[in-house]
């Protein structure tokens, strides 16, 4: 254990699984008390804090399904009981927006439903616009807002169009709200993954796995660890001065 991130608190949303666990981890790692956020399966939510725990960490569960009516105010009663009781107070300096909805793989841009769409926006942009608002009140002076964005924000994957509309509005909300925080030190950046083995079924079938490790300068897979690193490094005061942007974490899959 490293203590860079000594007596901070964080929140990470959608961290039972993929990059939002790998997330909660390091931050934990860096001595951050960790809020491990699920929307529907507490059960890997509480292995990820099971793991925070057996690596000498401290964390909690928090549950609410974003992009639901009242779930922004059932996620913060959850964090401000679960902040008082580990530290006495509900101050939160990190918040991940790490949580996120997209079509299913193939679907066309002209198969997308209406409501799929307001599905996808809801968890993707709006929900985390509103745990920005809402964190604002919690966030001292100096802490740090970091956004999960995405690489097909920077290049054309028909089938993904609106989750990556969705992504792209995201950040916006990371370019707007570092100028409208930065007389109070509060940095947001954005952080852009590629193709991440998040242990879902496709990335264990060995011809997609090889089809989607070309897209990388080195031919691979990205792995959680690798995305969080970047996360963590923002989270940390060396990270003080990048405010406003989108750190490329994709293994190079945009260099084209």
């Amino acid at each position: 254990m490293t203590s860079t991130l000594s007596g901070k608190t964080a929140l990470v949303t959608g961290s039972s699984r993929g990059i939002g666990r790998a997330t909660a981890l390091g931050l934990a790692r860096e001595g951050a008390l960790a809020a491990v956020h699920y929307g529907r399966d507490k059960q890997a939510a509480q292995q990820t804090v099971d793991l925070i725990e057996k690596d000498g960490g401290r964390a909690f569960a928090v549950g609410a399904e974003l992009g639901t009516p009242g779930a922004v105010d059932q996620l913060f009663h959850q964090l401000e009981a679960g902040l008082r009781e580990h530290t006495g107070e509900t101050v939160l300096d990190i918040l991940v927006n790490n949580a996120a909805a997209t079509t299913p793989a193939g679907v066309a841009p002209e198969e997308v439903s209406a409501e799929q769409i307001d599905e996808i926006f809801a968890v993707n942009a709006k929900a985390p616009f509103l745990l920005v608002q809402r964190a604002l009140g919690l966030i001292p002076d100096g802490g740090r807002f970091i956004n999960i964005s995405s690489a097909v924000t920077r290049m054309a994957e028909p089938s993904q169009v609106v989750y990556a509309m969705s992504k792209g509005a995201l950040d916006q909300l990371t370019l707007h709200f570092a100028r409208h925080l930065a007389p109070r030190h509060i940095t947001v950046n954005s952080v852009l993954p590629g193709l991440t083995d998040n242990g879902s079924a496709v990335f264990q079938m060995p011809g997609a796995r090889e089809q989607m490790s070309q897209l990388s300068a080195f031919k691979r897979l990205g792995e959680p660890e690798e995305v969080a690193n970047v996360v963590v490094f923002l989270a940390t005061d060396r990270a003080r001065w990048i405010t406003g942007a989108s750190l490329d974490a994709t293994g190079g899959s945009l260099l084209g």
